[in-house]
This record gives structure tokens, sequence and C-alpha cells, in this order.
């Protein structure tokens, strides 16, 4: 008969300790996403989601979504250490490839966990930290920047009167963001330029013509037009559009994120004011992450 010993019993069980120590360490624990209303970011990007873990952010894993907005990959293995003690849920938009393990300033959605799960929105305050249900905007058709008084229909202004005056009300966006305007007509979409200034010019005037345009975001559609594409294009029964737009940008196409819509009418009037319509909810990405 074998005698086991109380040092023979210390030593097992420190053993056993040790191996169930290392065990737990090696081990991981699914984090599982349910989000709709991402879309497709192309070649070059990719979506990260990361963890906060004391304070720190853990990549989660990289995926895409393709053009009917199904998430690649739903299911990501974490350390199970890493992921209990995980106190948020952030989404970011990163360059593909990705020459940095840090994530980028461009927060899409972002969640607490309460529990096991995060509810995800683009207002918390680690995404954009705003649901943009109070913005409002205003615009008018008219091409100040040439004397031609037959195409003032192709020209789109976000202002809020005559002489000009500020149009739009929108939050101040956090980095990694921009908003961009948009006129649309016959199903081509046409940029007004980027902007973070509601009471300045926007980045770009390449469609304009040689004379003066006011100093708020806006275009008139009038030369260098895209290929396939003519100017003057007459934007009645169009649309006009604010989107959020990632910075860097991954599409010269208008991102997911339009909180302010016009459908113009067939029969708008130049050089009048028109309201904008909100539509932060319809067009805002929403879900959970689950530990």
């Amino acid at each position: 008969m074998k005698v086991i010993t109380k040092t023979m019993l210390a030593a097992f069980a420190g053993l056993t300790l040790f191996t169930s120590c290392d065990k737990n360490k090696d081990e991981t624990k699914n984090l599982t996403l349910n989000i709709k209303g991402l879309e497709d970011l192309g070649a070059n990007f990719r979506y990260e989601g990361w963890i906060m873990v004391a304070g720190s952010p853990v990549t989660t894993g990289v995926f895409s979504v393709n053009a009917s907005g199904v998430l690649s990959q739903t299911t990501f293995p974490i350390p199970e250490e890493q992921l209990n003690a995980a106190t948020k849920f952030i989404l970011t938009i990163e360059p593909f490839p990705d020459p940095s393990a840090a994530p980028t300033a461009t927060h899409v959605l972002a969640g607490d966990f309460a529990g096991n799960s995060a509810g995800l929105t683009i207002g918390a305050p680690d995404a954009l930290g705003n649901n943009f249900l109070s913005a409002t905007g205003k615009y008018v058709l008219a091409t100040p920047s040439d004397a031609d008084m037959t195409n003032e229909k192709s020209g789109v202004w976000f202002i809020g009167a005559l002489p000009p005056a500020v149009g739009l009300s929108l939050p101040v966006l956090p980095a990694g963001w921009k908003y961009e305007g948009w006129g649309v007509a016959g199903g081509k979409v046409f940029s007004t330029g980027t902007f973070t200034n509601l009471s300045a010019a926007d980045d770009f005037k390449g469609f304009s013509g040689p004379l003066g345009t006011p100093p708020f975001p806006g275009e008139d559609f009038l030369v260098n037009a895209p290929a396939g594409s003519t100017f003057p294009v007459n934007l009645s029964g169009g649309l006009a559009v604010i989107s959020i737009e990632p910075f860097p940008d991954n599409s010269p196409a208008p991102f997911v994120l339009k909180p302010l819509l016009a459908n113009i009418p067939a029969g708008v009037m130049e050089h009048t004011v028109y309201n904008m319509v909100n539509n932060a909810v319809a067009s805002s990405p929403t879900g959970t992450a689950v530990k």
C-alpha cells in the first residue's frame, strides 16, 4: 500500500492550483455582436471592435460588412479574463491594411456593459457623442457663382435666409468626422464639400463658376462635371442631404449617417428657403455587444 503524506498532498494541491490558474488564463469566451445599419466600407477600410479593460483598449477583431449590411463575423473569441473585466465596447473604422495597433479617432458606435450586454449607439460619449435628433437645416437653390439667371436650380446652398445667413444647426463633431453636403439629381450624387464650421465656406468650390459664393456650405453645379454627368444640372425633384463622413473618408459616396435630408419639390422655387427633415433615427446604426 502506497502512503500519501501531507507533504505530497500539499504539493499535489499546489500543482492543481497552478494548472487551474494557467487553464483559466488560456480560456477564451465569445463576444457576440448584433449590429444593424452599418455599410460596406470598400476595399481600403474595415470595422474593428474594442473592449476597454482597466482603461485601455483591447481589440476584439476586425470585420467587414457587405452591400446588404451583413457582418462578415459576429462572434469573436476573447481571453475570458479580459472579456469579463471589460467595461465598454467601442466600434471604430480602421484603414486596411492597418499600420497601427491602436484605435483610430473614428468611433462609430459605443456602449457601457450593464451585466453582460452593452447597447451600442452613435450617441454614446465614446462614439460621436450625439444622437443628432435636434439637428435642423434649411437650403436654397441658387447659382451665385455666375451671372446666368437661367440655371438657378443648379446650385444648393445650406443657408437660412437671403441675404445669406446660417442655415444649419448641428452639433460639433468629435475628431475623426466631418459634415458633407450633397445634391442629388437624376440618381447621381454630387458633393458640395466637407465642413466643420457652420458659418464658413466648406472645403470645395470645384463645380462653381468664376464669381463669388456665400461664406456657407453649398455648391453650384456648373463646371467640371464628373465623368458621365453634364452640368448645369437641375436639382428639381432631387435631394439635398447633409451627411456625417469618416475622416479620412472611405468613399466618394455619402456615408450611412445622414442626419438631415430634403426632398426637393419638382416645382421648387429658386431663391426660396426650404426646410430639411431630421433623418437621424432612420440613418443611424444600432446594436448590442454581449460578453
